[in-house]
């Protein structure tokens, strides 16, 4: 994994997502983009969970139970999120939408879109800014905005509400996720 690639990537998506998804439609990693993307970035976020517990604390065995429970919370809900975002994306295209994409464009188009979430939850864990960070996710409806016209090349028509309900699928798939986890996780200790 080469992470001056993973970085120079997640800042261009993050600065310029028109030519971001512009590059990205030119070059067509769909085979690449979990493993040299997706996969690194929950583990970053999934590392800076477990650090980010400890901020503050003393270093007792229950804070590191602790950690490594938020840290597993942290990759099941990305990793699940991702996945079922993919899945109900790709079937709200082919429903709602009458397009039919393939299933490594929906993979590229999620991993890329959810590059705002990735971003804040691995700021969010280390930093005590929650609600500044929360905010800043609206950030997705731009980068999917910009996803769907430039990479999925939606009509114009149909970008907006698809970049609405695309926005809502990446950001709560995986808080829904992490909620289940949690919950079961305090029910089953």
């Amino acid at each position: 994994m080469n992470y001056k690639d993973l970085l120079s990537r997640t800042l261009f998506i993050l600065s310029s997502p028109s030519k971001a998804w512009e590059q990205i439609s030119a070059e067509g990693d769909g085979k690449t983009v979990l493993p040299g993307f997706v996969y690194p970035l929950i583990g970053l976020c999934s590392i800076s969970e477990f650090i980010g517990t400890f901020f503050g604390k003393e270093f007792i065995p229950d804070v590191f139970q602790v950690a490594l429970t938020r840290c597993c919370a942290v990759a099941v809900a990305l990793f699940g999120g991702f996945f079922l975002s993919v899945y109900l994306i790709d079937k709200m295209l082919r429903k709602w939408f009458g397009t039919s994409v393939a299933k490594d464009t929906v993979v590229v188009f999620v991993a890329y879109s959810m590059t705002v979430k990735f971003v804040l939850d691995i700021l969010s864990s280390l930093l005590s800014l929650k609600l500044l960070l929360v905010i800043l996710q609206i950030y997705t409806l731009f980068v999917v905005f910009e996803g769907a016209r430039r990479y999925l090349r939606l009509s114009e028509d149909k970008v907006t509400l698809f970049t609405l309900v695309t926005t809502v699928i990446i950001l709560l798939c995986p808080s829904v996720i992490e909620l289940v986890f949690n919950t079961l996780s305090v029910t089953l200790h």
